[in-house]
């Protein structure tokens, strides 16, 4: 569970890059109306620690969607005797994961489902957000731009290095 927190660092790392002001920062800046004066004074206390406890929520739940095991952990881990390892459900379990435990863990993997979660998920959040408060398609573009990236690479993190909580 601790590459979590390392995931989590990604979207601050990419965030660095990406909205620098010779990438897309100067775009962004004029897709908001923003000058450097109006982003002077913030709490970057705040803005950073808040985000990165948001983008530890989006780690935690990216594992659900990158690392395929998970599922059936969710599934088995409320049945009753699961934590007993003599269990019928506990083998069940052990056997699955004998055969399939590494199947679908690489980096690839993992940041080619982050990507699809970005496009398909994210994306469309931003989207709908930016409609009805009457930005522009390149700000809509610049924010996607910005998660497929972030989640590509967290995404593959997550998958290579998860290590599932199964209680002994």
């Amino acid at each position: 569970m601790l590459i979590l927190f390392f995931a989590a660092l990604i979207p601050m790392a990419v965030g660095a890059v990406y909205y620098h002001p010779k990438v897309v920062g100067t775009a962004w800046m004029r897709s908001n109306n923003f000058t450097t004066k109006d982003l002077e004074g913030a709490n970057m206390a705040l803005i950073f620690g808040l985000s990165y406890l948001m983008s530890l929520f989006i780690a935690y739940a990216l594992q659900y969607v990158v690392v395929h095991q998970t599922g059936l952990l969710s599934l088995l881990l409320m049945q009753e005797g699961f934590e007993d390892p003599g269990s019928s459900v506990r083998g069940l379990f052990n056997d699955f994961m004998e055969l399939y435990g590494d199947e679908h863990r690489s980096f690839g993997h993992g940041a080619f489902h982050g990507a699809a979660f970005a496009v398909f998920f994210v994306t469309p959040i931003i989207t709908i957000n930016s409609l009805f408060e009457r930005r522009g398609w390149k700000y809509i573009s610049i924010h996607a731009g910005y998660w497929i990236i972030s989640l590509l690479l967290m995404g593959g993190l997550v998958s290579q290095f998860l290590k599932l909580p199964v209680p002994t």
